[in-house]
């Protein structure tokens, strides 16, 4: 490592959005160190690292073992973690969480909810006192953010811009109660709203619902996102999941939202005739 080298830790889950913000990171000059969270993390991860360690999932403090051992403290932690798992059947005797997940799930939690911003936000506060520090999750891949206006050559027609100004404000109202980020639209009727499943079974849902589709997925940030984590994460496989299941426009919000290599992911919206919004 040269000489006063940065470095970067990286708590990863499940997808694409890992690769790239190591990628990015490392293009910045950062030496990434990473910790995978078990039966999440891809372990190809271990080829875009400088470090890489599997972790278990419900055994925080062993992360900020890990990552202090190479002096860490900015980390940033993004990728999927299928939230139904912490509510399976035996989950103690499975995750074997230590004292710091114990702490956080039922002494910290133990009068408060259980959604993602309360949980999240426990975890960071731990994560902190450990002296790693939670960043801003985007902040090594500005140029995968949506941006404001349509962003496909695919155009959207009128009916599904009034679906858009019913369905802006139902869906962030969603995201106030942290009930999730996404809802399908068609002719001012909500058709699925999204929850602990998460937006591609909620995608599935929204087809079931609605055969002759023609329908509009509307994805926000929250009304106040702690960009730190849970960040709005949308795709190519969500172009196609949306395409399979007859959704026609996909919305998103502009400058909040992460575009999944961005350009690929436009050109196959318009390949399957899908308008992508930023508003």
């Amino acid at each position: 490592m040269a000489v006063n080298q940065k470095v970067l830790g990286l708590i990863a889950g499940q997808g694409r959005l890992p690769f790239m913000v190591a990628e990015g990171a490392k293009k910045s000059g950062f030496k990434v160190v990473c910790v995978g969270l078990a039966d999440s993390a891809d372990p190809a991860l271990a080829q875009v690292t400088d470090v890489f360690y599997n972790v278990a999932l419900a055994r925080p403090g062993s992360w900020i073992k890990k990552l202090k051992k190479h002096n860490v403290t900015e980390t940033i932690m993004v990728g999927r973690v299928a939230k139904k798992k912490l509510f399976t059947p035996f989950r103690i005797l499975r995750y074997l969480p230590d004292t710091l997940a114990l702490r956080v799930w039922y002494w910290t939690l133990r009068k408060k909810d259980k959604r993602n911003d309360t949980l999240l936000g426990a975890l960071a506060n731990e994560l902190a006192k450990g002296g790693i520090i939670l960043e801003d999750s985007t902040m090594h891949c500005k140029e995968q953010m949506a941006e404001k206006g349509t962003m496909t050559k695919t155009q959207p027609p009128a009916s599904i811009l009034s679906d858009i100004d019913f369905g802006w404000a139902i869906v962030k109202e969603c995201g106030r109660l942290d009930i999730g980020q996404a809802i399908a639209v068609k002719e001012r009727e909500v058709i699925a709203v999204e929850a602990i499943e998460g937006t591609a079974k909620m995608i599935e849902r929204a087809g079931q619902y609605c055969k002759k589709g023609g329908w509009t997925l509307i994805k926000t940030a929250k009304p106040n996102q702690d960009m730190r984590f849970d960040v709005p994460c949308v795709g190519p496989d969500t172009i196609k999941s949306l395409s399979q299941n007859g959704g026609k426009c996909l919305v998103i919000e502009a400058e909040k939202t992460i575009i999944i290599d961005k350009p690929q992911t436009l050109t196959l919206a318009d390949k399957l005739g899908i308008a992508v919004v930023g508003c």
